[in-house]
């Protein structure tokens, strides 16, 4: 089969089209005949040489994927070859097949295309166990979602609006927050013309954000605990603004708040398949009732995987960027 290989770190330009061996599934594994994987920003960081996989998982960038299951390992129950799954990997994706976990298996949803069902299993899996399953977002509170436009945004707000929950977005362009707003978000911030303390603070009376899902880190910590409610919890999922920052303690005492901090890829398999079956139960009904969607930039073909990581890396790209196998 073929793979995207990264024979050496470095730019676009280092992932490469390669003919390698094809995986063969375990106990508890299936193996999936890729149909369209997607692009996170985790695979430019594995690119770059500074994020590689975890023990055991496949060499191969690529967080995600659909397809349809074509051989069945030993013990895997409930599903059968030839069924059509989308699937939160470790690894592997950019690949015409790979080896995935039975647990980390989701049904495509009624609606969806084969290949935009690719766009889900990452962002599904990362705002539920964030937004949901720690910071625990209810009814009547607010989110505030930086990045909103990004994959993970875009499923933000698409969420949070399903169980009546109040959205503020960061974001760099008009054109950008107009697509947020058309997702159903209420509160529309371009960070590079307004302080999202101070609209945020505007926009809820002064109260604060309940629950803000940041992908930035370092960059916007301090700013991050002023902008949020009292009993306010903060979710951080990234590091584009930085690894280190500085916390103001006495204000996060102040605010009696609570800052978690999560990643997908290394997690246990039980941590995993126990998020993907709260994605089934909560999310997926959703999706097959048309109440919230994949949202999707452009589809490029796998083998021109630098295309699309050049994309990612000049932000101009609102929802997901899928790699199709040709």
């Amino acid at each position: 089969m073929h793979a995207i290989a990264i024979p050496e770190p470095g730019g676009p330009e280092a992932l490469v089209w390669s003919e390698v061996p094809e995986p063969v599934p375990g106990e508890g594994e299936v193996l999936v005949e890729v149909v369209a994987s997607a692009v996170n920003r985790a695979d430019i960081l594995q690119r770059q040489g500074f994020y590689n996989p975890p023990p055991g998982a496949s060499p191969y960038p690529g967080l995600e994927c659909s397809g349809r299951i074509v051989e069945l390992g030993p013990g895997v129950s409930g599903w059968g070859v030839g069924d059509e799954v989308c699937a939160l990997l470790a690894g592997g994706g950019y690949a015409e097949k790979v080896v995935v976990p039975a647990g980390q298996l989701l049904p495509v949803p009624k609606g969806v295309d084969l290949r935009r069902a690719a766009a889900l299993p990452e962002v599904t899996c990362t705002v539920w166990s964030n937004v949901f399953m720690i910071s625990h977002l209810r009814p009547g509170e607010t989110l505030l979602v930086h990045g909103g436009s990004s994959g993970i945004g875009t499923m933000a707000i698409q969420l949070a609006k399903a169980v009546g929950a109040k959205v503020a977005v960061t974001a760099g362009t008009k054109e950008k927050l107009a697509h947020c707003a058309d997702l159903g978000a209420d509160v529309l911030i371009n960070y590079r013309e307004q302080d999202f303390v101070a609209e945020v603070q505007a926009a809820t009376g002064g109260a604060g954000a309940d629950v803000i899902l940041d992908n930035m880190g370092a960059k916007y910590l301090d700013r991050n605990v002023q902008a949020l409610a009292v009993n306010g919890r903060l979710a951080i999922i990234g590091m584009q603004g930085g690894i280190k920052g500085e916390l103001n303690i006495a204000a996060l005492l102040n605010k009696r708040a609570a800052i978690s901090a999560t990643s997908l890829r290394a997690r246990p398999l039980a941590e995993k398949t126990a998020i993907v079956a709260a994605v089934r139960e909560h999310v997926w009904p959703l999706l097959d009732g048309g109440h919230v969607r994949p949202v999707v930039d452009r589809e490029l073909p796998m083998s021109d995987a630098a295309a699309a990581h050049r994309v990612l890396e000049e932000s101009g790209h609102v929802g997901k960027v899928l790699l199709v196998v040709e």
